[in-house]
């Protein structure tokens, strides 16, 4: 005797992280949001130096800092200035894209 087999239900990732973390601009979601965005820069900074042959010692010595702080920019372990991000990358050879998205909120002045 068969068994009826149920259907298969598919989900976003939106509707997943909406249901698990929270909907977006919620104070957890955003949270998550950010840590996720830094964790991909350092990803994407270990990429981009493993493609130019570079250890994190040589990359360190093109931007001025020691190999220790290049490591921790990897690993997304340090909340890093701007400026050294921009360094990194200019170091690397690397297009880098700002993408600024506003929100849907008022600014008042006090």
């Amino acid at each position: 005797m068969k068994t009826k087999e149920k259907p298969l239900i598919t989900h976003t990732l939106d509707e997943i992280t909406d249901k698990h973390i929270g909907k977006r601009g919620t104070p957890k979601r955003e949270a998550f949001e950010s840590e996720l965005s830094i964790e991909l820069l350092g990803e994407a900074i270990r990429q981009a130096r493993k493609e130019r042959n570079l250890t994190q010692e040589e990359l360190g010595q093109l931007v001025g800092v020691k190999k220790a702080q290049i490591s921790k920019l990897e690993n997304s372990l340090t909340d890093a200035r701007f400026e050294t991000i921009l360094k990194v990358f200019k170091a690397l050879n690397a297009k880098i894209i700002f993408n600024v998205e506003l929100l849907n909120q008022t600014v008042k002045l006090a």
